[in-house]
């Protein structure tokens, strides 16, 4: 189960947040024993882009093969 302070990856497009697919948050509140997460997305400097309520089914845990890749927000 992915707990609270881990990293997580997005696994959907959510254009209302501007946040991608792939873009990676921090949980920082688990809902009803993992059904869902609030999470923060913060730009490379520490500013925070969004804290979104998502689903379980819309983050998934980061793997042990995966390396980020930096963005410019729209």
């Amino acid at each position: 189960m992915i707990t609270e302070l881990e990293q997580v990856v997005l696994t959907t497009d959510l254009p209302e947040y501007r946040l991608k697919k792939g873009d990676i948050g921090t949980v920082v509140l688990v809902h009803q024993e993992g059904l869902g997460y609030e999470v923060e997305f913060i730009t490379l400097t520490g500013k925070t882009v969004a804290i979104v309520s998502l689903f379980n089914s819309q983050v998934r845990a980061i793997g042990d093969r995966e390396i980020a890749q930096a963005r410019v927000i729209a």
